[in-house]
Formats: C-alpha cells, structure tokens, sequence
C-alpha cells in the first residue's frame, strides 16, 4: 500500500526537492531565493496563462513524455527490473526528443538535437550500470538490489561515471547544455505555454526523483549510506552548477563518453574477473 502512496506523491516529491534545491543554491549565492514550495506557486499561475497549440501531436508527445517517466518512478518504487526500467526511460526521452522536432522552432530542433547527442552519452552508462548490478546480484530486480549489502566499492568506477551524467540528467551547469536558456531559450520547451508547459514543469521534477533512485541502489539496504549519499551528491551537484560555466554540446559528450563510459567499461571488465 506504501508503495502506491509514494508513486501517487512522487511528482510532489521531485516538487519540494526541486524547490529546496532552489532554496540552496541561493544560500550558496548570499540571496534569500524563493520560499521551498515557489514551483507549486508557479505550477498554479501557469494554470491562469493562455496555452497556445502548435500543432495536436506536440501536446500528446510531452503528455506522453510525462506520464512514461512517472511510469518509470512507479517500476523503480515496486522494484521492478532495472533494465526495462532504463529502457522505458529511454523510450520517455524519444517522445521529448519527437516534440522537438515536430515543430518549425529552430531553437526546439537545436534543443531536441543536443537532447539526443546526450541520451546517446548518459544512456549506455546506465544500461553498464545495471549490468554492474547483475553481476554482482545475478538479477536485474530492483527489490533483490535494494535487499543487498552496499555495493559502491564494488562499482566505485560505475558510482563515479553515474555523478558524471547527473548534472547532465539534471540540467545543471556545466552540462546544462541541452536547455541553456541565454542561448537556445530552453531548448525543447519553448513552443509550449500555459497548462501544457506545466506537464513538462512536473516531468523535470520526476527526473530528479528518478536520478536520486538509482543513487539510492548503490547504498543496498544501507539507509543510512543512502542518505548520506543522497544528500552528499545534492550539495555537490548545486555547488558545482553554482561555481562553473557552461561547456558547449560537444565538449559534454568528449567528457561523458571519454570519462564516465570508459570507468564503466572498466569496471565491468574487473568485475568479470571476480
């Protein structure tokens, strides 16, 4: 029952921690920032905006793209297979990517284009990530994995590659080249408003819900390393957005191929041995 209250909550979730998150990063910058609960305020004035319509189908696709990545959270909350998981977050990222380039936009098209050089970057680290996983449990069920003692010194170089790709996930500099406001006005975003806007506005914050799961499988059934991790990566994740610039598309992908895919490679390689 627990678990159907917590997919139920999960857009709630990702709101208060996307909020919070705004909380600290003014703190970082000496500003008071918004009140932690700014992103529901603003969920309920986009309600009162005019939505406007580019085409039916752009609509549907972000619906879509909503509604598959809360699916995702739901699979990782009951425990389902962590490779169909990543697999259906894969497919969630498509229809984001097709609502892009459905419409005439020159700053969608670019915005769609970077989104999928870096599906293509974050992606196979993921899917390494959950072999990882499988050769040390010999299952790709989420339950089985959060029963497990930790295994982050066991894929310490997979633990690694994963903070690669969070700010990537997350949007957050340096590799928050795919929504760069100052330059492509938000990518993807840009041709939608209103009540349609705010399906994308939720869908963001599940991505941060879905991020911090997967974090959590590398504590096994160790909350309190859980936490500390947690909490860890969440304030070097903003600290880093706060003291960097932006590198370009290319530059980011260089990093996550280059970096994160070969420590993956690498340590599924010595986990082989074991």
């Amino acid at each position: 029952m627990i678990e159907y209250i917590l997919i139920v909550l999960a857009p709630v979730f990702g709101g208060v921690l996307y909020g919070f998150e705004r909380v600290v990063r003014a703190r970082m910058q000496n500003r008071q920032g918004p009140p932690v609960l700014q992103p529901f305020y603003d969920m309920y004035k986009l309600i009162d905006k005019n939505s406007s319509i580019v085409h039916p189908m752009h609509i549907v696709l972000a619906i879509l793209h909503f509604i598959t990545l809360w699916a995702v959270v739901a699979l990782m909350i009951l425990g389902y297979n962590f490779l169909y998981v990543i697999f259906l977050h894969l497919l969630a990222t498509i229809f984001i990517i097709l609502a892009g380039f459905s419409v005439r936009s020159v700053y969608s098209h670019v915005g769609s284009n970077r989104e999928l050089l870096a599906m293509l970057a974050y992606e196979p680290i993921f899917i390494l990530i959950a072999t990882g996983f499988y050769m040390i449990n010999g299952s790709y069920d989420i339950s089985l994995i959060r029963q497990e003692d930790t295994q982050i010194l066991s894929m310490i170089l997979l633990f690694a590659a994963f903070l690669l790709t969070v700010p990537l996930k997350l949007k957050k500099s340096p590799f928050d080249a795919c929504e760069a406001h100052q330059e492509i006005v938000g990518g993807v975003e840009i041709e939608y408003s209103g009540i349609y806007f705010e399906f994308l506005y939720m869908a963001k914050w599940i991505e941060y819900v879905f991020v911090y799961m997967i974090l959590l499988l590398f504590a096994g059934n160790n909350i309190l390393l859980g936490v500390f991790l947690a909490i860890a990566v969440f304030l070097i994740v903003n600290l880093v957005d706060n003291s960097t610039s932006r590198v370009n598309i290319v530059q980011t992908i260089k990093i996550i191929m280059g970096i994160g895919l070969t420590l993956s490679c690498l340590n599924i390689l010595g986990l082989s041995y074991v």
